[in-house]
């Protein structure tokens, strides 16, 4: 494995665990008062079907980051194929059941009209991808299916840069309301194209014909 690519690995499984235990954090009450919920109205928060769809989504956004960033490690694929398997079922329903949850609380986002379509579009999207991989790899269509798996982990991972960048935007003097349009977009428009953008020249470069190279995305060396 190449420093720079333990390098990127290491920063990234930092922040996806960090943020995948963030959940844990409404367990007490200095938090949660200290929290995004605090923006919220008194009728969202005294209300049962939104609080549920509101935990569950965190909660399993909190498991697909915990469980994702390991499965672009060939090595440990190569090595647990089994237990790869299984821990991806879990990835895909937490991200089933956080996107779908997602949906729902994105129609009551601080961010008025701009965020409901931004948070909105991203579960969408989200949903959409982790569909696509799944249904690719029943087909056993792996390099396809590895694809999917990287535009849907992008997304995932908005929950990490989502948490950078509003209290950035907040800082540059931003209301919560001002910030949370911006970052609606901001968390996951720019690294998905990205990530698309890395896919597209990877394929014109013929990268299917040079499995023997190191992935900085889709595995680790041993």
């Amino acid at each position: 494995m190449q420093a720079k690519e333990k390098c990127l690995w290491t920063i990234i499984a930092f922040f996806a665990i960090l943020i995948g235990l963030y959940p844990i954090g409404y367990s007490f009450d200095v938090f949660r008062q200290n929290s995004l919920l605090r923006s919220k109205a008194w009728e969202l928060l005294t209300s049962s079907v939104y609080m549920t769809a509101f935990y569950t989504h965190i909660s399993s956004g909190g498991v697909s980051l915990l469980t994702g960033w390991s499965q672009f490690i060939r090595s440990w694929r190569n090595k647990h194929p089994t237990f790869h398997r299984y821990l991806g079922y879990i990835y895909v329903l937490a991200v089933f059941t956080s996107s779908i949850t997602g949906f729902i609380i994105a129609f009551f986002s601080t961010g008025g009209v701009v965020g409901v379509f931004g948070f909105g579009s991203l579960a969408v999207v989200w949903l959409t991808t982790i569909l696509f991989a799944f249904t690719k790899i029943k087909q056993g269509k792996i390099k396809e299916h590895e694809k999917w798996m990287m535009r849907n982990y992008t997304l995932t991972f908005s929950a990490v840069t989502l948490r950078i960048y509003l209290p950035i935007t907040i800082l540059c003097g931003c209301t919560i309301e001002q910030a949370l349009m911006i970052v609606s977009w901001l968390c996951w428009v720019p690294t998905a194209v990205g990530m698309e953008i890395y896919i597209q020249s990877k394929s014109r470069g013929g990268s299917e014909a040079k499995q023997n190279q190191i992935d900085p995305f889709l595995g680790m060396g041993p």
